[in-house]
């Protein structure tokens, strides 16, 4: 099984996605199940992981609804509010449908940078830690000192680092990121998605040798069996279209991968990570 482990879909209308202006011209629009599906034949892509645009439970109820109505949605990390005495009653509420697997923060956007060590967060993120349930790590790479600082209390947390911490592909620099990632590799529950690469590079002169250090830095702390494939569809279309991604990252992997290496980066490691076999077919598993 070939899954994308990471991409959106959101309907303008619904009012919730504040950070989705007319000034990011081509996101400015509807990006629906219909709109992605031929992309995902085109690369014999099976499933996809749809993971949360906007910092709402409203969300959260509208991906499900997806989920429910889009057999190649494997599943959806939604938004719960981890800063909120309310959130064991909403997450075991939550947790039963089959289809919420995951959590997401959107900490990049937030103005507190240690958010993510506020004492009710970490409350709530042991309950995430008791239940062994996967959380996404969205942040940019002056956020990975508080997030190492996190997994130092927290060595358990079941988490992935969306996007590699976005470094910075587009100034060619790979310091402090490289250590700061090389750090959280050493927590074994910690694993790594290569999305949203070709965003962070020259979006109009990108090549995959631009990507090639951090993919090859991250497969050298985190190994073939901790690192997924994400898309980051429709976000990725600001540098290039879906082939665009999923050939990229091919070009870039170490060339020592073997195809059991190929097969775990592109399905079985995300697969695992989210716990999917309860929910797919056992035909297909």
């Amino acid at each position: 099984m070939r899954i994308d482990a990471h991409q959106h879909f959101w309907k303008l209308d619904r009012g919730d996605y504040h950070w989705l202006s007319s000034e990011l011209g081509i996101l400015h629009q509807d990006f629906l199940p219909h709109h992605l599906l031929p992309r995902l034949k085109e690369h014999d892509i099976d499933r996809t992981i749809l993971v949360q645009a906007a910092p709402t439970v409203e969300e959260t109820e509208y991906m499900l609804e997806l989920y429910e109505q889009n057999e190649f949605i494997a599943g959806v990390v939604g938004w719960l509010d981890l800063d909120s005495s309310d959130f064991p009653k909403l997450f075991q509420k939550y947790r039963k449908h089959p289809g919420f697997i995951g959590l997401r923060p959107m900490l990049q956007d937030l103005q507190d940078d240690r958010w993510i060590l506020r004492e009710q967060v970490k409350t709530n993120l042991r309950i995430l830690v008791e239940h062994d349930f996967p959380i996404d790590i969205l942040v940019f790479p002056h956020h990975l000192p508080h997030i190492h600082e996190l997994f130092l209390e927290l060595p358990n947390l079941r988490a992935v680092i969306d996007h590699a911490a976005k470094p910075p592909i587009r100034e060619h620099k790979l310091e402090p990121w490289k250590q700061q990632m090389a750090a959280l590799s050493r927590f074994p529950k910690v694993m790594c998605k290569l999305s949203g690469l070709i965003t962070e590079a020259e979006p109009d002169h990108w090549t995959v040798q631009d990507l090639v250090p951090y993919v090859h830095h991250v497969f050298e702390q985190f190994g073939a069996r901790r690192v997924m494939f994400g898309s980051d569809w429709p976000v990725c279309l600001l540098a290039g279209n879906y082939t665009e991604v999923h050939e990229a990252l091919i070009a870039a992997l170490p060339k020592t991968l073997s195809l059991e290496d190929h097969t775990a980066i592109f399905g079985t490691n995300a697969a695992a990570f989210y716990q999917l076999f309860k929910s797919i077919p056992e035909e297909e598993q």
